[in-house]
């Protein structure tokens, strides 16, 4: 495989060719902020906040869509790229409300991270209006709250990745812009399957999994990674634990192939029926009795063949050794 040489910070590095250089730099272990990046779907470069310097370049070009060449030299953390970024998040919370000590996405919202990052807080020099949309919070699976989406345009982007599927597009213009369905209509009213694609791959608080809304925080949480067996698509998902309790699951990769479909991530209040039986239950004469899982699988005949042959060694060997 080709490959290039340029130095970033400093640092040189042999990269593949062919690569951006936010995939260069993130190799070398420089972490640079995205909105609208992510792996895997379309880069649009429209946040610019991974910009970073290049020498010889006039402008500050986004690295997200930057392609690496021989003998560049980048800067990710220059005066010039941290004063842009810093301007670029100061124009966000201008217009971005400031709950975060009641947001569902604290500590978990990248603009709180990177607000925090390079020391941007309210007022910022551009303190302008606040959106004042309409919460749709018509269904029971997604809660979207228009006024604190930063218009990254990920959940555009993933919902179209899916065939036939493109619910949601930018809708309107200038301050009113935002992320709607067709007609702006609710998300019920739509032909959404609530995939939930969306709300694993927003980056505010903008779109909220209800089923997990005021159950804790991220940090509460500790994770383990299963397998989904509702069908044969094998997805792979994360259960969410809280003191021993299961919360609810989200998805390990929701930008590419098949992020968690509605019944497996729902599938999870099953654990919590308080009629919930551990054996399989088989209909006998009309009525369901609960059996062993040998005689629900018709591997009960097996079972005791195998454990008359066992008990049949055991003697033979008894017999051997007296």
């Amino acid at each position: 495989m080709a490959s290039v040489t340029l130095t970033i910070n400093g640092q040189k590095a042999i990269v593949p060719s062919g690569i951006t250089v936010l995939e260069a730099a993130e190799m070398c272990g420089y972490s640079v902020p995205t909105f609208c990046h992510e792996k895997d779907l379309t880069a649009p470069g429209a946040c610019r906040i991974c910009v970073v310097e290049i020498k010889g370049w006039r402008n500050l070009p986004p690295s997200c869509v930057t392609t690496v060449a021989e003998g560049m030299e980048v800067e990710t953390e220059s005066p010039a790229v941290i004063e842009a970024r810093k301007t670029i998040l100061e124009l966000l919370v201008a217009n971005h409300p400031l709950d975060c000590m009641t947001c569902e996405k604290s500590g978990n919202c990248k603009l709180q991270d990177y607000a925090y990052r390079y020391g941007v807080s309210s007022p910022t020099p551009y303190e302008g209006e606040k959106k004042q949309f309409a919460v749709d919070d018509s269904n029971p699976y997604i809660y979207r709250d228009s006024n604190k989406c930063i218009l990254c345009g990920k959940c555009v982007s993933t919902c179209k990745a899916v065939a036939d599927r493109s619910i949601i597009d930018y809708a309107f213009r200038g301050f009113n812009t935002k992320i709607a369905t067709f007609m702006d209509t609710d998300l019920k009213d739509s032909s959404c399957v609530y995939c939930n694609r969306c709300v694993a791959i927003c980056p505010v608080g903008a779109l909220t999994d209800r089923n997990m809304m005021g159950k804790g925080r991220i940090w509460e949480y500790e994770k383990d990674e299963v397998t989904c067996t509702f069908c044969d698509s094998g997805c792979k998902f994360d259960v969410n634990y809280k003191n021993g309790e299961v919360i609810g699951v989200t998805a390990k990769n929701p930008s590419a192939g098949r992020p968690l479909c509605l019944k497996g991530r729902l599938g999870t209040e099953f654990i919590k029926n308080p009629d919930r039986t551990d054996l399989p239950l088989v209909n006998k004469n009309g009525e369901f009795i609960p059996v062993s899982w040998e005689e629900a699988l018709g591997i009960a005949p097996i079972v005791e063949k195998i454990n008359a042959l066992k008990c049949r060694k055991e003697r033979e060997l008894k017999c051997l050794s007296t």
